[in-house]
């Protein structure tokens, strides 16, 4: 079911024997709420980019999202990018190569993946999991503030 307005769920997963919520916003890129969504990026720490393979301008609105997430929430976020419907490939008008190129020139982890059949969806928030997660906890190691066990116990995530 497509996303109208702007979506929010909480997720607990555990990761590596830690839990870690998940707080997921989802805008559905739609213009209408560009202003209101990137008001949600400071402060969060990870970024799922969506777009459709089967819609061209979906895509192309991707590098739009990928500077407004880099100008307001720092260059230091963990970003993902997810070419969806790939169970669609018959109606495919980007191919994976251009999604695949996209992510390598940000330096992104990338994914096709079918939200209606469950393809590479846990996968993708695992990578992007794990990354937050070895960030923080090597910030946290650096700085010398408080044990690993205790960023275990309070790691949170926002998407």
């Amino acid at each position: 079911m497509a996303t109208i307005g702007i979506d929010f769920k909480i997720k607990t997963v555990m990761f590596n024997d830690t839990r870690v919520k998940l707080q997921i916003w989802d805008t559905a890129g739609q213009e209408r709420f560009h202003t209101l969504s990137t008001s949600y990026f400071r402060g969060a720490q990870g970024f799922v980019l969506v777009y459709d393979i089967t819609n061209l301008k979906s895509f192309q609105s991707i590098t739009i999202w990928i500077n407004d997430i880099y100008e307001k929430a720092g260059d230091e976020v963990d970003v993902i990018l997810l070419g969806n419907k790939c169970d669609k490939e018959s109606e495919r008008v980007v191919p994976k190569q251009k999604g695949e190129k996209l992510a390598w020139e940000y330096g992104m982890p990338f994914f096709e993946t079918s939200a209606k059949e469950n393809v590479n969806i846990e996968h993708a928030f695992s990578v992007l999991t794990k990354e937050i997660l070895e960030k923080k906890s090597g910030v946290l190691h650096d700085l010398d503030v408080v044990s690993l066990n205790e960023a275990k116990k309070r790691t949170c995530c926002a998407f």
